[in-house]
């Protein structure tokens, strides 16, 4: 059975938009350096006339090792890994972890990346065909989302059709897209070319929409209101809303945001489907295709025993230094987290196979086999 990480990461690098081509080089990111000359790998660009990005704390060997040792779990990943500077370094890695495969997220993509609708389809094409790139020195073990212009539904759906054909397994969204959320009727072509291609949305946490950004930029909670609380919120209004029956095929994946509110949410659905004098769904999950990553910090059994485990998936958060990184939760889950062995095989192989759908493991198999 092949082990499948349903949440890591690629932190982006200046070589990233080595693959715009075109005049969609006019719009390449610039990343900003310190006076001393350090990029510091912190993760901020400039891009459409604006300063955006992360800072990314603890970029060196030296610093993630001794971050690993504050927080008592493994987070250290190599740069040539996680920048995918150098490809069979991350699949060394990805031995050592015990993972077969990886579904490699964004991390620039977090928050928006321009207002020029021009601009978002420049640097999506060229970070979509920097992924190709890396998927193609992979041996189908590296697959990842693509980040679409949804500025542009036509150029969006364009990216698509390419992305699905070149590695991608999964569609990148924010739960917040711009001033929309994911259940206006604006995203209805994309779910259902999504559903034509086979192809699933991935919400992460994540957030674009400009004024709520501005709003929380000093919230002392860090990234709670502005990117985890938007995903809980985007998941309960696609369950509530009756969206996803009007797309039979359409499944959606939430990653990073754990799943400790999953049985809050449930008991809100069931308790607003009571007041409207109707029965909430038998699984609101499987009835719904909805799948949720978990963090080795949820209490996985008090999870499950609300009928979710066969829409429960785990993901490391590779590359990533905040709460939910670490590299060994897939081993740890095995062992620590209370769950059986028929739990945990779905958690890492089935539910993100199903998620994402047999094509995923199809290269795989064919290497295992060759």
């Amino acid at each position: 059975m092949p082990i499948i990480d349903s949440d890591a990461h690629v932190i982006e690098n200046e070589h990233t938009w080595d693959f715009m081509e075109g005049d969609d080089k006019r719009y390449r990111p610039v990343l900003l350096k310190n006076p001393d000359g350090d990029s510091a790998r912190r993760g901020f660009w400039f891009i459409d006339r604006k300063v955006r990005g992360f800072g990314l704390p603890g970029a060196s060997d030296e610093e993630l090792a001794a971050r690993s040792a504050q927080l008592r779990r493994v987070i250290h990943t190599p740069i040539a890994a996680r920048e995918l500077e150098d490809v069979g370094t991350r699949l060394r890695h990805m031995d050592e972890l015990g993972i077969d495969i990886e579904v490699c997220h964004a991390t620039l993509f977090i928050e928006d990346v321009a207002e020029d609708p021009r601009a978002e389809a420049a640097i999506c094409r060229g970070w979509n065909r920097w992924m190709a790139n890396a998927w193609k020195q992979g041996d189908g073990r590296i697959r990842w989302t693509c980040v679409l212009p949804t500025l542009t539904m036509s150029e969006a759906l364009d990216e698509l059709k390419w992305c699905a054909q070149n590695g991608a397994c999964g569609i990148f969204m924010r739960p917040m897209e711009g001033n929309r959320i994911l259940t206006d009727h604006y995203f209805d072509p994309l779910y259902d070319e999504a559903s034509r291609l086979d192809i699933p949305p991935l919400v992460h946490i994540a957030n674009s929409h400009l004024p709520t950004l501005d709003l929380l930029s000093n919230n002392p909670g860090g990234g709670f209101w502005r990117f985890r609380l938007p995903s809980v919120g985007a998941f309960q209004g696609l369950a509530a809303s009756g969206r996803m029956q009007q797309f039979p095929k359409l499944r959606f994946g939430f990653v990073e945001a754990g799943s400790m509110w999953l049985p809050m949410v449930l008991r809100d659905l069931g308790r607003r489907a009571a007041g409207r004098g109707r029965e909430m769904e038998t699984n609101v999950l499987k009835d719904n295709r909805l799948y949720v990553a978990c963090q080795m910090d949820d209490d996985i059994p008090y999870v499950l025993s609300y009928g979710t485990e066969d829409n429960i998936l785990i993901g490391t958060d590779y590359g990533h230094t905040d709460q939910s990184s670490e590299l060994y939760a897939i081993a740890n889950l095995k062992t620590e987290s209370g769950i059986t062995e028929a739990q945990w095989r779905k958690i890492v192989d089935d539910n993100p196979r199903e998620l994402f759908g047999e094509t995923l493991v199809a290269q795989l198999k064919t290497l295992v086999a060759a």
